[in-house]
């Protein structure tokens, strides 16, 4: 009886495992009526009761203390919407930002950003948004399967980016509104599901940050069977 209760016991504790590791790979995005202005402000009323995750390691999953980095995600019918909530200790700017046509090579400066694929089959195929803490942007369709692979910065999402630098905290927001049919063929409902990983760049070398919500364990971010899920949620 004794080795029957235990064996229960330890398989409750493995489900249990299961289902916080699950967890820990998922990010809810929670329905709104309507669509939004951008305002990168996680106390304003479309952003204040949203609960996130949270990316606090790099690439490697090693620790990146004073970085922990909040992301919130809602979703109408027509868009999803990113809230980066970002701890610094350095910014590293790029000098005459750009916040009207797209900045190639983003990545080579402080940025926020999220690789988004619907397509389960070839999941070598997703999508790449980035916005800094000015308010640069630029948009990516990635195909991994050819060799070199593809990252075509010339695609165009009509993705819309917003940022703001609260320089008294050291901390940035940064939003983003990306349109559904750009990212995913289905009609969005509740209870879908996306592949999703979401990083930073962040400080000036030779001491860069990076920072991965889930580790790609590769110095590499494009990763994608590193993924994680987003759902949809009413």
């Amino acid at each position: 009886m004794n080795k029957i209760l235990l064996s229960m016991a330890a398989a409750m504790l493995l489900i249990c495992l299961i289902n916080a590791s699950a967890q820990d790979k998922m990010i809810k995005s929670f329905h709104s009526k309507s669509d939004f202005a951008l305002t990168a402000d996680p106390n304003s009323k479309q952003w204040k009761s949203v609960k996130g995750v949270m990316a606090e390691r790099g690439p490697r999953g090693d620790l990146t203390p004073g970085h922990k980095t909040e992301i919130r995600s809602r979703w109408t019918e027509k868009n999803l919407y990113l809230l980066f909530i970002c701890p610094y200790e350095q910014l590293y700017s790029k000098s005459n930002p750009s916040t009207t046509t797209e900045t190639n090579k983003l990545w080579e400066w402080d940025v926020s950003e999220v690789f988004i694929g619907s397509d389960f089959q070839n999941i070598k195929r997703y999508t790449e948004f980035q916005v800094s803490p000015q308010g640069e942007w630029v948009d990516l369709y990635i195909d991994r399967n050819p060799d070199p692979p593809n990252h075509d910065w010339q695609w165009n999402s009509g993705f819309e980016a917003k940022a703001r630098i609260v320089a008294d905290k050291k901390i940035w927001y940064g939003e983003m509104r990306i349109p559904m049919g750009k990212i995913d063929k289905r009609k969005p409902q509740a209870g879908q599901e996306m592949r999703i990983n979401f990083y930073r760049f962040q400080g000036p070398p030779p001491d860069r940050k990076r920072i991965a919500w889930q580790p790609t364990n590769a110095d590499n971010y494009h990763v994608p069977e590193a993924f994680g899920r987003l759902r949809l949620e009413k």
